[in-house]
């Protein structure tokens, strides 16, 4: 089998690591690219050859197409693997790689194009048959339309951005009085984050379950699935804990929804790796968007099938075939993954870059970590906040939690503030650990104050393991550490 002589990484960070790691198990060379803050960083150490894109602001170094594939060009890379975030959801970009002769390792430029769009994606899922939530069927053309819609529908609405993501400019409406005044909040947001004001409405289920498919497909006309992940704890429409498979998951459900996930697939005429959410509530779920690209928790999925996906890619976008069938897939265990950002829990996630003084990383039966980061290292404040991502597998859901649980005690990063607290006070949740959740289990204020009574013990045992670090005193720091661990098992 061949595969590319080399490839460059067009991104940074944890997930330039984790492909190069992909590329160099099969004899991949590989480029990374880097900005100014980011030249010693680890994926510039661990790549084969390294180039200057440009300073800090992404838009002059992980967002510049041009200087991207003027540098693929120069290395003598055959192929460019976006990671995800940055360009990998970019048709431009896609296209320009695909025009000057390289392989985008993703699909192709017109099916980003397509699945990017919400009103087109969803169009296009409604004549596949896909279970769409009720909404304007395209873009708010008059806030009389939008009226008539949302009457029909039944409050609460939500208005997005066609082409937004992550929550931006989203806004939900409770009331006919609200209308107005959300929808050309959104349009301004919209118009200002992408280029492109337009909105539309859509039903908005309360308390919905975030749940998703992966999927794979070749240029063979080959699509599966490798099952669901459930990505319901999020922060401002962003995921914070993600776990496969999801807890609520019946043989039935589990039937129907991977069935449309392939159909979604199928009908957009997907290649490579790709994720297709729903939202599900009350028995039904929804086809939300598709995430056209390797997802950020890609890596509970690795662990419950055992199916490399970063290989898959560079197969597929090499030009091989899929290796296994449907039947071949199969999930064994559960899997949790806790993303590691420099936030602050307690002042409402706000960033913290800055240097790292300490750290440590877990080990141990069933753990996994995909980081970018090192004692020294310093986190520059243009890029996302996210770090690290701490995975842990149990053959049941509460071994993979009780491994996660000794994780989060074992983690040590000292220097910025991080969401190691709160992770800690969700695994230590009476609600997540019976599988209660939704996607706005955060908001709730009984669990708001369970969690914050869990995050203040958090942070206690933190300052306490770092005063006694910097006097010198491991030993009796990871005492005092083991003895609230053990106190908060007994809760």
């Amino acid at each position: 089998m061949r595969y590319f002589e080399k490839v460059l990484i067009a991104n940074r960070g944890e997930i330039a690591i984790r492909v190069m790691r992909g590329c160099r198990e099969l004899g991949i060379e590989t480029v990374a690219i880097y900005s100014t803050p980011d030249k010693n960083a680890l994926h510039v150490k661990y790549a084969d050859e390294g180039f200057f894109v440009g300073e800090a602001p992404p838009q002059k170094s992980y967002l510049n197409m041009e200087r991207i594939v003027e540098i693929a060009r120069k290395s003598g890379a055959e192929a460019v693997h976006p990671g995800y975030g940055f360009l990998a959801e970019n048709a431009k970009f896609a296209k320009m790689v695909e025009e000057e002769g390289l392989t985008f390792i993703g699909p192709s430029w017109r099916t980003i194009e397509m699945m990017g769009s919400k009103i087109e994606s969803k169009q296009k899922m409604r004549e596949a048959g896909v279970p769409v939530l009720p909404g304007t069927p395209g873009g708010i053309a008059s806030i009389e339309e939008a009226a008539r819609v949302a009457e029909e529908i039944g409050y609460p609405v939500i208005v997005k951005a066609s082409a937004g993501g992550g929550g931006i400019g989203m806004h939900i409406v409770n009331s006919p009085e609200e209308l107005e005044e959300a929808i050309k909040g959104s349009m301004k947001i919209a118009e200002s984050a992408f280029g492109d004001a337009t909105v539309f409405i859509e039903k908005y289920l309360v308390k919905p379950r975030h749940i998703e498919f992966q999927v794979l497909a070749d240029n063979y006309g080959s699509t599966l699935h490798l099952y669901d992940r459930e990505c319901s704890i999020q922060r401002r429409h962003q995921k914070l804990v993600e776990e496969a498979p999801s807890p609520i998951m019946t043989d039935e459900l589990r039937e129907r929804m991977s069935a449309s996930a392939v159909t979604v697939a199928k009908a957009s005429g997907y290649r490579n790796a790709g994720t297709v959410e729903f939202l599900y509530s009350g028995g039904e779920y929804y086809f939300m968007e598709m995430n056209t690209r390797l997802q950020v928790e890609h890596t509970i999925t690795e662990m419950i099938t055992g199916i490399d996906l970063v290989k898959q890619q560079l197969a597929i976008a090499s030009g091989q075939d899929l290796s296994f069938g449907q039947e071949d897939v199969s999930i064994r265990g559960h899997a949790i993954e806790c993303r590691i950002n420099a936030e602050d829990p307690m002042n409402n996630f706000q960033a913290d870059p800055g240097k790292i003084v300490r750290y440590r990383s877990p080990g141990g039966p069933g753990i996994r970590v995909d980081s970018g980061i090192h004692m020294g290292y310093t986190i520059p404040p243009n890029y996302d906040s996210m770090i690290s991502k701490l995975c842990a597998w149990g053959q049941t859901r509460m071994e993979a939690i009780e491994r996660m649980r000794r994780a989060i005690y074992e983690y040590v990063v000292l220097g910025v503030k991080t969401t190691l607290p709160l992770h800690h006070a969700l695994m230590h949740n009476r609600e997540f650990v019976q599988g209660r959740t939704h996607t706005h289990f955060l908001q709730e204020e009984h669990i708001a104050q369970s969690l914050r009574r869990s995050l203040r013990e958090e942070e206690t045992r933190m300052a306490t393991l770092a005063d006694s670090l910097r006097q010198g005193k491991e030993m009796a720091a990871i005492s005092a550490a083991v003895n609230v661990y053990i106190n908060s098992r007994k809760r």
